[in-house]
């Protein structure tokens, strides 16, 4: 049986940017799910994930961008039949790990000095990427015209997700896994990457010559390629 595919975006970003990806998908006829993610807390984004895949039936592969990869990692275990996860330039966090912590391990990152923050009524913060620094650290491999239409419908996410410590049951564990990342990552860098990818002893991982942050939107055809690949491991795994 084909698995749903569930599609989480990250911070910075919005379910647009999953549009080339959807395409080739859906292509194939499969079932896809792009998740409005909050990008309000770890915990409470991964509820907000799990409470959509308690809607599937059948089969889940769960795909998550960026800072997506820590909520697809944390959804509840009981909430389907969870087959595969595809981390597309996403964190994998094990227990106690925050975004910002795994993306300081390895040099390279250069997220922090292109934030602006907007303090909120609640006491929190949020975040966005600087408009005139949006090209140049998200998306380098796209357009200008693209980059800058991604830098105005950018979502926030608050400053505590951002350092919300990973709960302590990750699905990476026991869950088949897939990476696909750029090499010119400047939020997640490469080597951080791979190391997630190995610690996971993921199925496959694919560093992408020349590729930015923005995956999805850059090379929609690799990604779409991962994720097919792990929909049809998942198939077997049903057959």
């Amino acid at each position: 049986m084909k698995p749903t595919i569930v599609l989480v975006h990250g911070a910075f970003a919005e379910s647009a940017s999953w549009d080339g990806v959807i395409d080739r998908l859906l292509s194939r006829n499969y079932r896809v799910l792009a998740a409005a993610n909050p990008l309000r807390g770890v915990m409470n984004d991964a509820q907000a994930a799990s409470d959509l895949v308690r809607t599937v039936d059948n089969p889940v592969l769960l795909v998550g961008h960026s800072y997506g990869g820590t909520v697809i990692s944390n959804v509840d275990r009981g909430a389907g039949d969870i087959r595969g996860l595809v981390y597309v330039c996403g964190f994998a966090p094990d227990e106690g790990e925050s975004c910002a912590e795994l993306s300081s391990r390895v040099s390279g990152g250069t997220l922090g000095e292109t934030l602006t923050i907007v303090r909120l009524a609640d006491g929190g913060s949020d975040l966005y990427i600087l408009p005139e620094r949006y090209h140049q650290q998200f998306a380098a491999d796209v357009s200008p015209e693209m980059a800058a239409r991604m830098a105005v419908m950018q979502r926030p996410v608050t400053e505590a997700g951002l350092n919300d410590p990973a709960g302590s049951d990750p699905l990476w564990k026991d869950i088949p896994s897939w990476f696909i990342y750029g090499e010119l990552d400047r939020n997640i860098p490469a080597g951080a990457h791979a190391f997630m990818a190995e610690r996971a002893r993921a199925r496959n991982a694919v560093e992408v010559g020349g590729a930015a942050h923005a995956l999805s939107v850059s090379r929609p055809e690799e990604v779409a390629q991962m994720i097919l690949e792990a929909a049809m491991a998942c198939e077997l795994v049903s057959a």
